[in-house]
């Protein structure tokens, strides 16, 4: 993972190359708080892989990478 200040900081660091995927710092924070959000409570269990893929669709993280296999 790498953070940058701006799309076109981004541009110039891949140079030219396909960027992947990328998330505003905003929307990783989201995604974070409701991936993480219980994980303290007594009763934890790790969560379902189609719990987790509501969670990305929910936060609007859609298309193949956001694709849970």
């Amino acid at each position: 993972m790498n953070l940058f200040r701006s799309e076109e900081h981004i541009e110039r660091w891949l140079g030219g190359r396909d960027p992947g995927a990328t998330i505003a710092v905003a929307k990783l924070n989201e995604l974070a708080h409701a991936w993480w959000k219980d994980r303290l409570a007594p009763d934890w269990r790790p969560h379902t892989r189609e719990q987790n893929q509501v969670v990305l669709d929910r936060l609007g993280l859609t298309g193949d990478f956001w694709r849970l296999p």
